[in-house]
């Protein structure tokens, strides 16, 4: 009989040259888990955007959800009846198990039975969470945008790679199929050189601009406020149940990027995934001569060291990246376009570079978190990614170029951008004081 091996200490081996007997799933039988194969997951922040992911890793068939954590604890209520209800659906025939509800995220994080959490809240948290996270032994799913600044991202990578920990940014279209073939198109010459790249994204954030509201009775609105100064509270900012739309926190200072960093971590991502600047930054950011305080905010442009030149332009389709060769363009969204339109018909050669292919995002994780390796959109990618969508805020602030340094991740000569660099609270939450 081949030996029993706890799933723990599985998922605690790190070591490339480690050698592991375990029961695979086909010997036990059709649909059956063998324990060591279980990824038990923790959820911190249980917003709408936690339904799909809960969804994405319920579809793995590897991993369970065991803990909750959000300061609206109504939601936490919501999440467990979700999860439940799809997981009956998917597995009629297996018992839901039961998740536990953590006031404090923090105590989750010390949950040792946890193999990973789901970091789904807003910007402004992402990075004191993902770093207490990996000092706490936890593998991470991050949502995009990495971090809310450029110096949060950098000490995420530190911890993440001090404490030996996988992370997945969750930059998705990295393991969409349309997004892939793109960029091998982009790749491999098949529109030819590149000439620049458009990036069509929304603006970006503003000030606050919404009276104060009553503050719900499930919500511990300090805890949501975390890392920031006091602030009033608005439901815009952490909708109520009954509201039926998307939080709009990630569209004001200081809780969000705009639509630069929310959709812009997915599209300015893809235009450094296909023109292979994956960990490299511009070297100038140039905004517009004059930025105007309302309606459309396009414009900036960012020079790189290697002659690329990514715009952030209106191209007449929303969320969308064009790349523009001598030969041919791709416009890249949830679907796929081309000029001349057979480039999208092309079959890549035997010889042609070629891009990973996942399962998909979540498995992707799953399967890293197994063999300890890096995932398809590692935190290193996120945080080039994230960088620049902080950057494009920083020039648009401004309103006036700015010279950066991808390398030290400073800007050159410039006292009042590299302030923006960073900002007040994290680091105490965070806990770098033990890093």
């Amino acid at each position: 009989m081949i030996p029993a091996i706890s799933r723990r200490r599985f998922l605690k081996q790190t070591s490339a040259f480690a050698s592991f007997f375990i029961v695979p799933r086909h010997v036990l039988g059709k649909g059956f888990l063998a324990p060591s194969d279980v990824i038990q997951m923790g959820f911190i922040g249980n917003g709408k955007v936690s339904e799909n992911l809960m969804k994405r890793f319920v579809e793995t068939k590897q991993a369970r959800i065991i803990g909750v954590a959000d300061p609206y604890s109504s939601k936490s209520t919501r999440f467990i009846g979700w999860y439940s209800k799809f997981y009956t659906e998917k597995f009629p025939d297996q018992p839901v198990n039961s998740i536990k509800i953590h006031t404090n995220y923090l105590e989750l994080l010390a949950d040792k039975s946890i193999d990973a959490v789901v970091i789904a809240t807003p910007d402004h948290w992402h990075a004191a969470m993902a770093i207490q996270a990996a000092k706490n032994g936890k593998d991470i799913y991050g949502e995009k945008p990495l971090s809310l600044t450029v110096k949060e991202g950098r000490a995420m990578i530190e911890a993440v790679r001090k404490y030996n920990r996988v992370f997945q940014t969750g930059s998705m279209q990295r393991s969409w199929p349309n997004f892939r073939k793109a960029c091998e198109l982009v790749r491999n010459g098949y529109i030819g050189n590149i000439k620049e790249v458009h990036v069509n994204v929304g603006n970006p954030p503003t000030p606050v601009d919404f009276q104060a509201e009553e503050i719900p009775a499930q919500l511990n609105w300090q805890e949501w406020l975390g890392p920031n100064d006091p602030h009033h509270y608005h439901h815009f900012l952490a909708p109520r149940l009954e509201d039926g739309f998307w939080a709009k926190w990630r569209y004001y200072k200081p809780f969000g990027g705009g639509n630069i960093t929310d959709f812009g971590a997915h599209m300015f991502d893809i235009a450094h995934w296909g023109l292979k600047l994956d960990g490299t930054g511009p070297k100038n950011i140039i905004p517009p001569s004059s930025v105007p305080s309302t309606g459309m905010i396009r414009g900036l442009e960012f020079q790189y060291a290697n002659g690329s030149i990514i715009k952030h332009i209106d191209t007449g389709n929303d969320n969308s990246v064009r790349f523009i060769g001598d030969e041919g363009q791709i416009d890249i969204s949830r679907s796929i376009f081309t000029t001349p339109e057979k480039i999208k018909d092309i079959i890549l050669k035997t010889s042609d570079e070629k891009l990973p292919v996942p399962e998909s995002h979540y498995a992707d994780f799953i399967k890293s978190m197994r063999d300890r390796s890096k995932p398809i959109c590692d935190i290193e990618i996120g945080h080039s990614t994230a960088t620049v969508c902080n950057l494009a805020n920083i020039a648009y602030d401004l309103k006036r170029p700015l010279k950066w340094d991808p390398k030290k991740e400073k800007f050159k000569g410039d006292k009042e951008a590299n302030a923006l660099l960073t900002r007040k609270h994290w680091e105490k939450h965070a806990g770098l004081v033990n890093l």
